[in-house]
């Protein structure tokens, strides 16, 4: 009897012991919990948030190169920014971006071209450059949803007695017009006026971008400006969906025979109109320049506009320069009914005997619906200063 009880007791006991299916099911589920937790990793790695371009890039002005990448109507704006990037980086091998401005059309998402600079950027272990986004009202062909301007630093001197920076030179019409080539010849002659009043010629020009109302005559636009300036980097885009008027505003680099005899210096050659808010050129030696990226303003007081000037500031200072050191600033409102208010406060910034060359055309957008107006700006940095930290203990 007492061997019957202990054999059904060593039974149950053996009973309650994991059966190869419960070990199996054990295994299994932590498996399983295993394969969750590295899921989990992976998707948080994947959320890693991605940098941010700088807002500003220093960079040296004897080395310096222009590029603008062909339209292409590709698939979506992220692809085309892809394409465009890639063009980017093919035309400049072995040298270093130091900074983009990307010109988008369509209903796309301005903030995808920064997102998409900064994964194919980071892919590549490539520092990143200044960014400049703007949206505007087309592009010269149908579907085409970004055009990207680029600055690069090469390895050798190609400038070596420094850059020249004309600001727009604006041709309109008092209607409204969809051919708009006779404006864009009569702003590239005003830009062709500048370039000999240097003393300079027409290869010497280096990017040459022409804002328009209108694209409609686009294949005119281009072979006015290549007929103009063969060598340079050439671009145009349509700054509005609908325009009250006809007008064309060109703005162009050029590279210098002569080192200026100032590290800035700014000219009005004859036969341009003499502004009171800007200067007709900048002129820069063969030093360090650092280029911003926008500064936006949100809303449309003054103060508004007054904190946009201050955030620059900040960032000129940082890197050891300050408002007296802007060789070029271009301002990108989406309505010219703020550009007396943004001349008006920029004087109490500018030195007013010598202001900066200017553009100021009016957008379509920014990258944040809340934004009135951008700002970004080119600046020398002289020898010695480093930023607004050293400045302080020096």
């Amino acid at each position: 009897m007492c061997r019957l009880t202990a054999f059904f007791t060593l039974a149950l006991l053996l009973a309650a012991l994991p059966g190869d299916a419960q070990r199996r099911k054990k295994k299994d589920d932590t498996s399983l919990q295993l394969d969750e937790h590295i899921g989990k990793k992976k998707v948080m790695q994947s959320l890693d948030v991605l940098p941010e371009p700088p807002a500003a890039v220093l960079a040296d002005a004897s080395r310096l190169v222009f590029h603008v990448t062909p339209i292409t109507t590709t698939g979506l704006l992220s692809k085309q920014v892809r394409d465009s990037l890639k063009n980017i980086l093919d035309a400049n091998r072995r040298s270093r971006i130091v900074k983009l401005r990307a010109f988008v059309a369509g209903s796309g998402d301005t903030r995808r071209v920064q997102t998409v600079l900064s994964e194919e950027f980071s892919d590549k272990r490539l520092s990143l450059p200044a960014l400049t986004v703007v949206q505007v009202g087309a592009l010269p062909a149908q579907s085409a949803q970004v055009v990207i301007e680029s600055v690069a630093e090469t390895k050798k001197p190609v400038n070596p007695h420094g850059l020249a920076f004309i600001s727009g030179q604006l041709a309109e019409s008092a209607e409204p017009t969809l051919t708009v080539a006779p404006l864009a010849q009569a702003s590239l002659n005003k830009v062709a006026a500048a370039v000999r009043g240097l003393g300079l010629e027409s290869g010497d020009v280096l990017r040459v971008t022409c804002y328009c109302s209108s694209v409609e005559d686009g294949d005119q636009i281009r072979g006015a400006m290549n007929a103009a300036f063969p060598a340079a980097a050439a671009n145009y885009v349509q700054l509005r969906r609908s325009y009250t008027h006809g007008s064309v505003e060109c703005e162009a680099v050029t590279r210098l025979k002569q080192t200026p005899a100032e590290p800035l210096r700014f000219v009005n050659p004859d036969g341009l109109d003499k502004r009171p808010a800007c200067s007709q050129v900048a002129l820069v030696g063969a030093g360090r320049l650092l280029l911003t990226g926008i500064q936006m303003a949100f809303r449309h007081q003054d103060a508004d506009i007054r904190l946009a000037f201050d955030r620059l500031g900040k960032v000129l200072d940082e890197q050891g320069a300050s408002y007296a050191d802007i060789a070029h600033a271009s301002f990108y409102p989406i309505s010219m009914t703020l550009a007396d208010r943004i001349r008006t406060v920029g004087s109490d910034y500018f030195r007013k005997t010598a202001p900066p060359a200017t553009t100021m055309v009016e957008f379509e957008g920014l990258p944040s619906l809340d934004a009135s107006f951008a700002v970004d700006a080119v600046a020398i940095v002289s020898k010695g200063r480093t930023g607004a930290k050293a400045r302080r203990e020096g």
